[in-house]
């Protein structure tokens, strides 16, 4: 038996379970959200590495 302990949450944007233990921009690339589209989870995701992309500016998280 496995256990998947991964943080996971909804995203509207592609109504889909996404993975919040990676970047912002790994998701978008990984989901083929297009440049410059408002991320519904910003803030959710792990911080990017130095170097890495900036995340896209979001609502705030409520909850």
């Amino acid at each position: 038996m496995s256990t998947f302990d991964s943080p996971v949450a909804r995203c509207e944007a592609v109504r889909e379970m996404v993975l919040t233990d990676q970047t912002q921009a790994e998701c978008a690339h990984e989901h083929d959200c297009p440049p410059g589209s408002v991320c519904p989870l910003c803030g959710w995701f792990a911080e990017p590495a130095e170097g890495d992309e900036a995340p896209t500016p979001g609502p705030e998280r409520t909850a």
